[in-house]
């Protein structure tokens, strides 16, 4: 029965810090589309800072149910050293976004809004590539 709370416990949080991933690139898009300051810009790193603080604990409340079914019910296979990669991406990712909010703050980046409707796209695939290795586990 622990095993299915922490389980579930594990895909709300990864679910909630997915949600993060998908919403905080698209503030990205907008701020990338802002010409200088006022309180349009001023809103959205607003946002921008709530939502990044508020989807890192998720982050880690995610990995640390992840690694209590991993380490402590001994769930693996080919297929989960490909996950672990995948989730190690992830993490990159999130740690990448609080750095491209800290160069929104300091107005430093100099990427287009076209760039970041691609850069949004990266937790998609992910996703879409987790899903399938954990369901499926084809090796």
């Amino acid at each position: 029965m622990a095993y299915l709370w922490i389980k579930s416990l594990h895909i709300i949080f990864v679910t909630s810090w997915f949600a993060g991933l998908f919403y905080l690139p698209r503030i990205y898009v907008n701020l990338a589309m802002v010409e200088g300051p006022g309180a349009e810009r001023d809103r959205l790193l607003l946002m921008a800072g709530k939502l990044y603080r508020f989807m890192t604990p998720l982050a880690v409340l995610a990995l640390v149910f992840g690694l209590w079914l991993w380490l402590g019910y001994g769930i693996g296979g080919g297929w989960m050293h490909a996950k672990l990669l995948l989730v190690l991406v992830l993490v990159g990712y999130h740690l990448y976004c609080g750095r491209l909010l800290r160069g929104f703050r300091a107005g430093t980046v100099a990427r287009s809004h076209v760039w970041f409707r691609w850069f949004n796209e990266l937790p998609v695939l992910v996703l879409f590539s987790v899903v399938i290795l954990v369901v499926l586990k084809p090796f």
